[in-house]
Order: C-alpha cells, then sequence, then structure tokens
C-alpha cells in the first residue's frame, strides 16, 4: 500500500512537473548596464498573483508555474521605475534582459516619466508618456525633447547637430535617418544624446551622437505604414516596414520612397567678375525647375543563437534619379543680352552588403567584427548653353560615368575593467577603386584609396565625476590618376562630466580633428562652365586642423529642463572655396586653404511639458564667425532660434514649429539657413491609425528661401533663391501600424553599413 501511495504521488508530481513552464531572464540598469539584484519579479494574472521570485547576485531570475493563460511579469525594485511584459506564449519564455530605468527624485516626489539624467558624458532622455502620446512620428518626439543643439526638422523629416549630420544608432547598430524615421515613438525607451562625436566615429565628419534603445519585445511580428502627400505641389514621401522574428532569426524590410516635382524655384543674382584688366557685372533671373526620386531598400537578418552572439546581415539598394533646368535671362556689361538653358540629370545605384559578428566572451569583454562591400554606379549629365543676342551658341557639357568599388572593414573590442571603468579600442580600413570616365574628352582616370584609423578610449567614473579620454591616428592614402597624397594625422578628444545634484550637471569637452580633403576635392580635371569660368580640384589641399572647445551646465525641476551650450572652435588651413582671374577673360573657382577660422556660440535650450496636455521647446542662439585669408578678413554675429509648441486631448494633438533661421560665414561667404514653419493637426482613433494635416511655410508666397552673399574682391555677388512651390502648403498623412506578437531587437553593434563615398567632383 506505501508503494502505491509513493507511485501514485510520483505520477502526480511528474505530471505537475510537466505542466509547469518557466519565465527567465536578468535584470540590468539602464543607466550604465549594471546588475539590478534583489529586484523584486511577480507573475500576475490579471489582479491575482501567481508565483514571484527575486533577482540574485547576477541580476538573473527564474519562475514557474502551471499557469498556461496570458500573464503579466512585473519587475520593480526601489530607485527604478517599474516594467511590465506580457507573456502571450504558454511554453518556457526567456525575456533576456529587462532594463529598469532609474527614478529621478524631486523634492521627495518619486517621478517616473519625463525623465532625464547625464551620464558617461552624455544626455539620457526616457521619453514621457505624454509626450509619446503627443507624437505621432519620431521626428515629432525628438521636436519635444530637451537636446540642445539639435533640430528636428518635421518638413525634411531630418535631424541635425549644429547643422551637421549625427551619428545614429539603434540599439546600438548605426543606422539612417530612414531607419529613424520608421520607428514610433511608442517603441522607444532611452535616447542617448552628446554633441561630442565619440572617438569610434571621429573619422567619418559627422556632428553629433544619437543612440536609441528600443523597448524589449520577443517573437512576432510588426508592420508600419506612413505616407504624406501635399494637396497642392508634386510632394510625397513613404515608410515602409515590416519585421518578424522567430526563435534565432530576425527579418526585417523596409522601403523608402520620395519624390518631388517642383516647377516654381527661381533664383535671382547679381554677380561680377574682376581682374586685373578685366571687369564683367551680370545681372541673371532664372527659373529652375527640379525633380527628384528616390528609393532606398534595405533587407536584415539577424541570427542570435543565444543572448551572447549575434550574426546580422543587411542588404541596401538605393537607387536614385534627379533632374533640373536652368531657363535664365541674364544681362551682360560685356557681351550685351542673352539666354542660358542649363539641364542636368543624375542617374545613382549603390548596393551594398554588410556582414556583422558580435561575440559577448562575459560582462567584461566583447568583440565585433565587420566587413561591407559597395558596388556603386553614378551617370552624370550636364549641358550649358549659352544663346547670344548674335545667334552663336556655345555649349560646356560634363557627360560622366563614375563606378566604384569599395570595401569597409573594422574590429573593435570592448572591455569593462569595472562598473566605472571601461577601455575600447579597435580598427577600421576603407579601400575603393573608382574609375571616372568624361564622355567628351575620352579621358578615364582612376582613383584609389586606403583609408585606415585605429583609435582607443578610455572612461573612468570617480565618485560624481566621468572624464575620458580618446585618441586614433588616421593613415590615409589616396591616388588621382598621376597624383598622390599620403596624410597621417591625429584625431583627440576628451571629456569631463560632474553630477553636482539631482538637478545641476555641469559638463566639459575638447575636440581635435583635421578635416582632410576628400577625393573629389583633390580631383585635378578643369571643366569650364560659363563663358567666364573654370572648375577644378586642387591636388595641393592642406589638411584643415580643427581645434573645439564646449562647455555645458543643465538644470532640471520637475516638469522643466534648461541647458546652455558654450562653443569656441578655431580652425587652422580653413578650406573654403574662392575664384581666381587666369587672365584672358577667364577666371578659375576652386577650394583652397585660407588661414584661419573661428567661431563663438552660445546656444540655450529650455523645455515645459505635461501642464493640462500643454508643453513647449525653445531654442535660442548667438553665433558670431570671423574668417581671415592672406589680405582680406570677414566678421559676422548672427541670432537664430527654434520652438515647438503642443497640445494634446485624447486622440487629439495640435502642435506648431518654426524656425528663425540665422546666417552663418564661411571663407568670404554668407548664406542664411533654411526657413520654416508648420501647423499641424493629428487624430488617432485607435492604436492603428493616425490621420493628419499640415499647413507648411504658412504666410510664405516664396516658400523656401535662400539667400547668399559674397565678399569676394574677384567675385562679389548676391543671390535670393526661393522655391514658391512650398509655399503654404496643405500636407496630409496617414499611418497604420499592428503588432503580432512581440519582436525580436537585440542586436548591438556600431559599424559602417554603406559606403557614402564619391570620387567626383559634380557642378
Amino acid at each position: 500500500m506505501s508503494r502505491l501511495t509513493i507511485l501514485i504521488a510520483a505520477i502526480f508530481f511528474s505530471i505537475a512537473t510537466m505542466s509547469a513552464r518557466s519565465i527567465k531572464g536578468e535584470v540590468r540598469s539602464d543607466k550604465d548596464s549594471t546588475i539590478v539584484a534583489g529586484a523584486s519579479c511577480r507573475l500576475m494574472s490579471g489582479s491575482q498573483f501567481i508565483n514571484g521570485v527575486t533577482t540574485d547576485n547576477k541580476g538573473v531570475f527564474d519562475i514557474s508555474t502551471n499557469v498556461r493563460s496570458k500573464l503579466v511579469l512585473e519587475v520593480s525594485m526601489t530607485g527604478f521605475s517599474a516594467a511590465e511584459i506580457v507573456i502571450e506564449s504558454d511554453k518556457n519564455v526567456d525575456v533576456g534582459t529587462i532594463y529598469l530605468s532609474e527614478s529621478v527624485v524631486l523634492d521627495e516626489v518619486q517621478a517616473t516619466a519625463n525623465a532625464m539624467t547625464d551620464a558617461k558624458g552624455r544626455t539620457i532622455i526616457f521619453p514621457s508618456g505624454t509626450d509619446v502620446k503627443a507624437s505621432s512620428t519620431a521626428v515629432s518626439l525628438f521636436q519635444k525633447l530637451p537636446l540642445a543643439g539639435l533640430e528636428a526638422n518635421p518638413i525634411n523629416r531630418s535631424l541635425s547637430v549644429d547643422g551637421g549630420t549625427p551619428v545614429i544608432l539603434i540599439n546600438g547598430v548605426p543606422s539612417t535617418i530612414d531607419d529613424l524615421n520608421a520607428l514610433q515613438p511608442k517603441d522607444i525607451a532611452k535616447i542617448e544624446f552628446s554633441r561630442i562625436t565619440p572617438a569610434r566615429y571621429a573619422d567619418r565628419g559627422n556632428r553629433g551622437f544619437l543612440n536609441i534603445t528600443l523597448k524589449k519585445r520577443n517573437d512576432g511580428g510588426q508592420v508600419y505604414i506612413w505616407g504624406r502627400s501635399a494637396v497642392n505641389t508634386a510632394f510625397v514621401d513613404g515608410n515602409v516596414r515590416a519585421a518578424y522574428h522567430q526563435g534565432p532569426s530576425q527579418f526585417t524590410l523596409s522601403y523608402n520612397p520620395s519624390w518631388r516635382n517642383y516647377q516654381q524655384v527661381y533664383d535671382n543674382k547679381t554677380e561680377s567678375y574682376i581682374g586685373d584688366d578685366f571687369r564683367v557685372d551680370l545681372e541673371e533671373h532664372d527659373r529652375n525647375p527640379f525633380y527628384y526620386h528616390f528609393h532606398n531598400i534595405g533587407l536584415k537578418y539577424d541570427y542570435s543563437p543565444d543572448v551572447n552572439t549575434l550574426f546580422s546581415a543587411t542588404f541596401r539598394m538605393n537607387p536614385s534619379y534627379d533632374g533640373s533646368r536652368s531657363l535664365a535671362d541674364i544681362t551682360d556689361s560685356y557681351l550685351g543680352d542673352y539666354k542660358n538653358n542649363n539641364t542636368t540629370s543624375g542617374k545613382d545605384l549603390a548596393p551594398s552588403l554588410d556582414l556583422f559578428f558580435k561575440k559577448d566572451f562575459n560582462d567584461k569583454n566583447a568583440l565585433e567584427v565587420q566587413v561591407v562591400g559597395t558596388l556603386s554606379s553614378s551617370d552624370y549629365r550636364r549641358n550649358n548653353k549659352y544663346l547670344y543676342s548674335d545667334g552663336t551658341t556655345s555649349d560646356y557639357v560634363m557627360d560622366v560615368d563614375s563606378r566604384r568599388r569599395s570595401l569597409i572593414s573594422e574590429i573593435s573590442y570592448i572591455h569593462q575593467f569595472s562598473d566605472k571603468t571601461s577601455l575600447s579600442a579597435g580598427y577600421q580600413n576603407t579601400v575603393s577603386h573608382s574609375t571616372n570616365t568624361y564622355l567628351t574628352t575620352d579621358y578615364k582616370p582612376v582613383l584609389t584609396e586606403n583609408n585606415n584609423y585605429v583609435y582607443a578610449r578610455l572612461g573612468q567614473q570617480v565618485g560624481k565625476v566621468y572624464f575620458s579620454v580618446a585618441s586614433g591616428a588616421k593613415l590615409y592614402w589616396i591616388k588621382n590618376d598621376m597624383n598622390k597624397r599620403h596624410f597621417i594625422r591625429n584625431l583627440t578628444s576628451a571629456q569631463i562630466s560632474w553630477n553636482i545634484s539631482q538637478k545641476w550637471n555641469m559638463a566639459g569637452a575638447f575636440q581635435y580633428s583635421p578635416s582632410i580633403p576628400s577625393l573629389s576635392a583633390l580631383t585635378d580635371y578643369p571643366q569650364q562652365q560659363s563663358p567666364y569660368l573654370i572648375s577644378n580640384g586642387n591636388p595641393d589641399l592642406k589638411v584643415a586642423q580643427n581645434f573645439t572647445y564646449q562647455l555645458m551646465p543643465s538644470y532640471q525641476y520637475k516638469k522643466f529642463n534648461t541647458s546652455l551650450l558654450m562653443t569656441y572652435q578655431h580652425i587652422g588651413d580653413f578650406v573654403m572655396n574662392d575664384m581666381f582671374y587666369l587672365g584672358d577673360k577667364m577666371f578659375l573657382s576652386q577650394s583652397v586653404n585660407a588661414r584661419k577660422s573661428w567661431y563663438a556660440g552660445a546656444n540655450l535650450n529650455m523645455k515645459l511639458s505635461g501642464i493640462y496636455g500643454f508643453g513647449a521647446n525653445v531654442n535660442i542662439g548667438v553665433d558670431h564667425y570671423e574668417t581671415m585669408g592672406s589680405n582680406w578678413g570677414h566678421h559676422l554675429t548672427s541670432f537664430n532660434a527654434s520652438f515647438t509648441l503642443w497640445w494634446n486631448k485624447g486622440p487629439y494633438t495640435i502642435s506648431y514649429w518654426r524656425k528663425i533661421p540665422g546666417k552663418y560665414l564661411s571663407g568670404n561667404r554668407v548664406g542664411k539657413s533654411e526657413n520654416g514653419d508648420a501647423l499641424s493637426f493629428e487624430y488617432q482613433p485607435d492604436k492603428h491609425w493616425t490621420l493628419g494635416a499640415s499647413w507648411m511655410y504658412m504666410f510664405e508666397s516664396k516658400g523656401t528661401q535662400y539667400p547668399a552673399w559674397g565678399y569676394s574682391s574677384v567675385n562679389p555677388y548676391y543671390r535670393e533663391r526661393y522655391i514658391k512651390n512650398n509655399g503654404n502648403m496643405v500636407v496630409l498623412s496617414v499611418s497604420y501600424s499592428t503588432d503580432f506578437g512581440s519582436i525580436f531587437r537585440s542586436s548591438r553593434r556600431s559599424l559602417n553599413n554603406s559606403d557614402n563615398g564619391s570620387s567626383l567632383l559634380k557642378l
């Protein structure tokens, strides 16, 4: 009888064990990825508690349960915001790493939203629920974030940092603005931002750094479709993204088309060419219709057999087509009145294959390896025809086919000595072979480059102070037909950040970044553009020496954030475009080295949000420029501003964005940044659909405007360019998204995934 009882008990125990399932994972801090031990992990079915454990000293938990229905995993820890994960599968589930956001304590009140901190030299923002709710796109979310120096343009759907293109990572993966535009605000968990480009990317010519961390999800898929079009002009943008994950694999397909066809584009220009024995004054009135359409297509496969290993393959193709015409009436003080017809067209294709492998050996050591191959082709056609009053004509043709093959490779090693000390080092190499075939002359130069970059970076936390120092060496060899150039230069940066209190932070930075001339800028092949002008590259260009110093205090209190950035930059051997008289009524346009250029500026950012659905984000800047050549000097002081106002109530959001453009000085040329404003209304009837309407360039009959003028003693000019098609533009948009299950997003990489270099100097 006792044996029978034991047998029956064993059978029941085996059945119970067979029906049980396991929910496991690990918990880390979202601030610095350190282990969170002792966190409470509870399984809930509605309001009913099922089972619970706490994480061990490695941050790991494993909960067993016999319940097969949908459950909610609640993870909480004192000092952190709680996290909830829906468990829909009835099988064993490994949720991977759960990152808890540190709560911000403000006057004894714990806030779990709208959090902004400064850590390891970067500003870290956890977008608040109110900001996410009031944003239908990733760019509209970035408009609402207090990131000094970052400009989010909802018209162009672009991001810039201090006027340059930032490095964008999504879950550590190098990404494009199209990848960012494919994200939904609700999927963004954390944003790391820095106005200083990290050492690893210092060789790319970018400004600023963004790393976007997405919310962790598991098996399942997602489809996101977005599109917009103007009702009164040829303006269409789209975005389609589909992703599916099953087991260790994830597939992602993306397509981002864009089309413009503008007919009301105008240029009014007055200029002079002044030589020792010759002067001509020109007045020109153009209509410059143009079109373009491009199609960015991406197919990506990720394979991760375990949490420490990742293989990724990405194929990209971006066919693009563009064309423009210039129909000009010219008054010439030397040749009289005549007409100019200029037609330009281009066709570009650059398929690339990106192979990537990452291995985390343990919590302290990781290795990344990548190889990217690109085959690019560019067919460029340009015919500049002048029709004189006596019936004669002059044609200046530039027809060229460019073919480029390149291979980019990189190896990177990261070592964490402790949670306070880290070391990273790596080596990058780019080799390319380009052939430009000039069809009118049968000239066929071959251009090659070998670009090497090796770097190391050390970061150290000492109490409330974090500092880092990085240094690298760039070794650049190029051969341009008969010309050879070798460059060996150092790149150095240093950062320090002091978290004075939970309200105050002070940061500083230094960066030395020499600007080595591009392959196209060094191309020695003169081409005549007009009766008076020849353009050419300059194989004798020197390397510009850039020294940048920055100081960044910031303050946050409850729903208010503000930061101030003060910058000083000095550039020796500054590269600029200049004009020279060659004699015989001909002039040369060419890049040269000026003596120096320096810039000083201050940018103030203020953000207030969550006030009964209202929010505001304001940027105010003052810039001062000075440039100096051998016998000339210029200076300029300019003011700029931009602001975003929004209000959200339930499914409705109203927002207004305006940019007050500032002037800038480059050599002896002055320009003004692009103007813009947009009043937008959005309606979200459910969690899938968003309908929108925008009025852009309000009351701007000339639309987008680009005034510019030059102080050159050889070529003074004033130009007014405007795109009337954009004026008072009404744009309708619609988006649809759906989730089925959840999505795998755990790849982490930091390398190039395409080659955007060019050996062709287009005029």
